[in-house]
């Protein structure tokens, strides 16, 4: 006959695990199973498709760049030629003309610099003022930035042609600027996002510590507004340096062309009979025209990815 405390202790004896036993156990009940990817080829296809049509242009862009004028007639358009004529075709690029492509390329950044930057910051103050103030006539500005949202900026430029010829503007860099800080769509962007993403309290605990408007904006909103801001910024960015329409019709004067107007009167004087042709130099000074833009895409894109993540897990 087995006593009381045998039975006991044989019982916890049973019920006592081995610490291996415990670890499986603990492993079966805090590991969650992972979900299976799905994958569909279908949307695997349809999404290669728009990248392919992206890229084509670039991959034709850069292996034209290397061909020398000859080849670029008579080799294949989608492979390289004889010869690696990128180096030379550079060289040609900054040197013909009497290097007026670096005078091309210093209007660009000029225009970029104040259009993009300044019509951003604009916008800024424009859609802080909209979304953190009360005054008369504010739904009335609303109507008027959201009609000039759906207006093309193609069918403004010959009206602004026609109010700046009268003003004296045209054939300065003032008709190309003026236009550039005007955005209607980056400031309804930055307007939405403002009432979001700058909380009142905080506005008026800077305001009770003394704190001025513009010191408010500058020190605390812009700082919450910096993803949207990148976002307009890159935006404005973009439509600054291929802005090709309004500096067309603005501007008479070589030593005022941006880049993209400079290499369209480049590609044009090859038609006529005393033109020269320098097809290659046109293509090699499109893909030099690019690569600055896409190195500022690299260096802020951690600023607008940071906005769109932000915007996908906001409660």
């Amino acid at each position: 006959m087995l006593t009381e405390e045998q039975r006991t202790h044989g019982r916890s004896a049973g019920r006592r695990r081995t610490p291996a036993a415990k670890g499986r156990a603990a492993r079966r009940v805090r590991t969650p199973e992972r979900p299976r990817r799905q994958r569909s080829v279908a949307l695997t296809v349809l999404m290669t498709l728009p990248l392919l049509y992206s890229l084509f242009p670039l991959v034709w862009l850069v292996m034209n760049s290397t061909k020398s004028l000859d080849d670029l007639f008579s080799s294949f358009g989608l492979w390289f030629g004889d010869g690696f004529a990128l180096w030379d075709n550079v060289v040609g690029v900054l040197t013909y003309d009497d290097g007026i492509y670096g005078r091309w390329f210093a209007n660009t950044l000029f225009y970029v610099a104040v259009g993009a930057v300044g019509s951003t910051l604009l916008a800024a103050l424009a859609g802080y003022g909209l979304a953190k103030f009360d005054f008369p006539g504010r739904r009335a500005v609303l109507a008027v930035v959201l009609g000039a949202v759906a207006v093309p900026g193609t069918a403004l430029a010959v009206p602004t042609f026609l109010l700046f010829s009268k003003m004296g503007l045209t054939n300065t860099p003032w008709g190309v600027l003026i236009p550039l800080l005007v955005t209607p769509f980056g400031l309804f962007l930055l307007f939405t996002y403002t009432k979001e993403a700058v909380p009142d309290e905080v506005l008026d605990a800077a305001r009770v510590d003394g704190a001025g408007e513009f010191r408010i904006f500058f020190t605390i909103v812009l700082r919450l507004l910096s993803p949207a801001f990148v976002s307009v910024l890159l935006l404005e960015l973009v439509g600054a340096w291929n802005n090709y329409f309004l500096p067309l019709i603005m501007l008479s004067d070589p030593d005022l062309f941006p880049l993209t107007v400079g290499l369209n009167q480049w590609n044009a004087q090859g038609a006529s009979a005393e033109g020269e042709l320098v097809a290659n130099l046109v293509l090699t000074g499109s893909l030099m025209m690019i690569v600055p833009l896409m190195i500022v895409f690299l260096c802020l894109q951690r600023f607008w990815r940071a906005g769109l993540a932000a915007g996908s897990t906001k409660g």
